[in-house]
């Protein structure tokens, strides 16, 4: 899928390596955007046409891509245990596999930019494909939990990281803080999700997990209680175009427990922000970002990318 070059160079996106909790939120420029949201509007509904070309591929399962690194073809013997070769990059057996989890309505085909810059660079991928009759966030994090587990069994990794488009970084998010995902997830990162419940979503009032989505609802209620010593990491990508999240500023993490940074996208909406490129290159970065010990130096504040 072809995309136009990003509105402002990548190179605003700095010092997300060093993950810290976010003081406060930007305020937004308002009645400035309206060439932006025309633009943005196209990329969403190419987007859209290109989503629903892919969506059938996305449907058969996945070819497994977290077979354990040290695995070799059927028939290999052990490999020797010193100057022996590995099968994968060094970055793939470093560090988790990745496990993508899709938004409403959708399945792991949203994801085929991200899949390639991930692949490109080493990690292993798990997709979860939940159900679009699941009707509770809390029955979709108990499968995701459970889907978690195997991966680690099968890999032998303690810890997984996580990218979420949507709704799926709101199942993520109560699987890690509800249901004690934080022993298993390194890196949270949510692409447009309504961590704050959001005033406008597409079916509201007809499919029951759609209303868990809004403000004030029970799952966002859950969401806003204490977290003390969560030990998951938080990335959460907003879009200030972003037509879904209302009011925009909800797809940011903000909870005084929770170790994040909320990173601002400009010039592309809700669908755009899986397949975008640039914003896959800064999912990359923040996967790759060290955990807390291992980089001296933090610094505090917002990062943005374009």
């Amino acid at each position: 899928m072809k995309f136009p070059p990003p509105l402002s160079p990548p190179t605003c996106f700095t010092h997300l390596s060093r993950l810290t909790r976010l003081p406060a939120l930007p305020r937004l420029p308002g009645p400035r955007l309206s060439s932006a949201l025309l633009g943005a509007t196209a990329l969403e509904l190419f987007v859209l046409t290109g989503r629903l070309i892919v969506y059938p591929f996305g449907l058969a399962p996945e070819r497994d891509g977290t077979a354990p690194a040290e695995a070799g073809p059927p028939g290999a013997t052990d490999p020797p245990a010193t100057n022996a070769p590995t099968a994968l990059p060094v970055t793939a057996v470093a560090t988790p596999p990745v496990v993508l989890l899709h938004g409403f309505i959708d399945n792991r085909s949203a994801f085929v930019v991200l899949r390639r810059t991930l692949t490109r660079h080493g990690r292993r991928l798990a997709s979860l494909n939940y159900s679009p009759l699941t009707r509770d966030v809390r029955t979709a994090a108990e499968l995701l939990g459970r889907h978690v587990e195997e991966i680690c069994a099968r890999t032998g990794h303690g810890r997984v990281d996580i990218v979420g488009h949507s709704l799926g970084g709101l199942i993520a998010r109560y699987y890690v803080q509800r249901l004690g995902g934080d022993r298993r997830v390194r890196t949270l990162v949510t692409l447009g999700t309504p961590h704050g419940g959001t005033a406008v979503a597409p079916g509201a009032g007809v499919h029951p997990i759609v209303r868990q989505m809004r403000g004030g609802s029970s799952v966002i209620e859950e969401l806003r209680g204490p977290a003390p010593g969560c030990r998951t990491r938080f990335v959460s990508f907003w879009s200030e175009l972003d037509q879904v999240m209302v009011p925009v500023e909800t797809a940011c993490v903000d909870h005084p427990d929770l170790d994040a940074v909320n990173v601002r996208v400009t010039g592309i909406g809700h669908l755009a922000l899986p397949v975008h490129p640039t914003v896959a290159a800064a999912v990359r970065e923040a996967l790759e970002a060290p955990e807390a010990g291992e980089d001296d130096a933090t610094a505090a504040g917002a990062t943005s990318v374009a």
